[in-house]
């Protein structure tokens, strides 16, 4: 079962490198605590704090559902630091250094900590609309491509969670990250449970022993308890496995056990299931609305450059499509956009007795005239396939212009 669960961490590591170092993507916006950062803007504003995207709740989604039915196990065989963490920790172990395994009544305290840090974090995010907890977030230090955005306190954080992982079992994990404070309220009514057998039980307290999160298993019949990641180290360990004395299945019996393999399956297909939803029902990260619906709309599906976040949306609608010179939209306008690199989907729905598909391009591309300052501002976007001079059209020529 070991073998199994490190070639997970391995494999999900390794995607998580190659699509920030290799293919040069935003890892952010794959991260399942992205979408319990973004769920109020999202609610209150249609809109996702910028470097976010749907895609973080579809992936939340998958790991709840995980939760839900195999307790933490995204802690214990998907997240980076939590595989950092816990290799860090195997590595101690090799060099001769002993893990240090606080009393149970310090463990408890310090295992608050993680949802004060979760309430600090929301509250920050929420108030200022950005990703604050960045700027001291170990995981983003860790394995982003450490552009401006990363301070040197995600570094500090970073360097106490490696130090602190060579001396205490995964302490990141079990006492400060807010990610593991949500995902407690699901684990604590998992599915899916570890059971000791207590008739062949023999008592030698090793599966508490390998229990990374401190789990007193010898002395309970079902670990119920939120923190456990059904990593199954104290099913490795059980010396009385043959006899049954430690399974690890649905609620009941002892002898209803089920192989590792069912976990793998059902974790799999949660997580894939969330990323193929995100291809599947791509619902816009960015919406505004503009007066009273009428009884007629119409709409209309472009492609626009320069459109990368949330901030370039909030732009390019109230700067150029809600705009007051000569160019002015009238009437009812709705902004549906998917912001990101390159190329971005929109949206626009209006009512088409006051505007029409050629002026809502008009608008997006030309130049916006502010009459307080009495200047004009060049508009940063073009639409894909919409060329209002008609150079496109024009004949080429060899010749130097004269």
């Amino acid at each position: 079962m070991k073998t199994r669960r490190r070639i997970v961490q391995f494999g999900f590591l390794v995607l998580t490198l190659a699509a920030v170092f290799v293919v040069k993507g935003n890892a952010e916006r794959w991260c399942p605590f992205g979408g319990v950062e973004a769920l109020y803007n999202y609610a209150v504003e249609g809109n996702l704090i910028c470097s976010l995207g749907v895609s973080n709740f579809y992936i939340l989604a998958g790991v709840l559902i995980c939760t839900l039915l195999l307790r933490r196990v995204f802690c214990g065989y998907m997240c980076p630091i939590g595989t950092i963490s816990e290799w860090l920790g195997r590595l101690a172990t090799r060099l001769g250094l002993k893990a240090v395994r606080p009393p149970a009544g310090v463990d408890g305290g310090l295992a608050v900590l993680k949802y004060a840090v979760l309430a600090v974090v929301l509250f920050i995010t929420w108030r200022a609309s950005e990703l604050e907890f960045r700027a001291f977030d170990p995981c983003y230090a860790l394995i982003s491509r450490h552009g401006e955005d990363i301070t040197f306190w995600a570094y500090v954080v970073a360097g106490a969670v490696v130090l602190g992982s060579l001396l205490v079992t995964m302490p990141f994990c079990r006492w400060l990250c807010p990610l593991a404070a949500v995902l407690n309220g699901f684990s604590r009514f998992g599915y899916a449970r570890v059971r000791r057998n207590e008739e062949t039980c023999t008592q030698c307290g090793q599966c508490s022993r390998v229990c990374p999160m401190a789990i007193p298993v010898a002395r309970v019949r079902e670990v119920t308890h939120a923190r456990c990641m059904s990593c199954l180290n104290c099913v490795d360990a059980c010396p009385a496995l043959e006899k049954g004395a430690i399974s690890w299945g649905p609620p009941g019996s002892p002898r209803r056990a089920w192989p590792q393999a069912v976990l793998l399956t059902v974790m799999l297909a949660c997580i894939g299931g969330a990323v193929a939803a995100v291809y599947a029902f791509p619902i816009p990260s960015y919406e505004k609305t503009r007066g009273t619906v009428p009884a007629k709309t119409a709409s209309v599906d472009l492609m626009v450059t320069e459109l990368t976040c949330r901030g370039r949306a909030t732009l390019f609608t109230e700067r150029f499509l809600w705009r007051d010179d000569i160019l002015a939209l009238p009437g009812y306008l709705k902004v549906q956009a998917w912001p990101g690199p390159g190329v971005a989907r929109v949206r626009v729905i209006y009512d088409p007795e006051q505007a029409n598909e050629e002026s809502i391009k008009q608008a997006i591309v030309e130049p916006y005239f502010d009459a307080v300052s009495d200047t004009w501002d060049a508009s940063p976007f073009t639409v894909v396939g919409f060329d209002p001079l008609g150079l496109d059209d024009a004949p080429a020529t060899s010749e130097p212009a004269r």
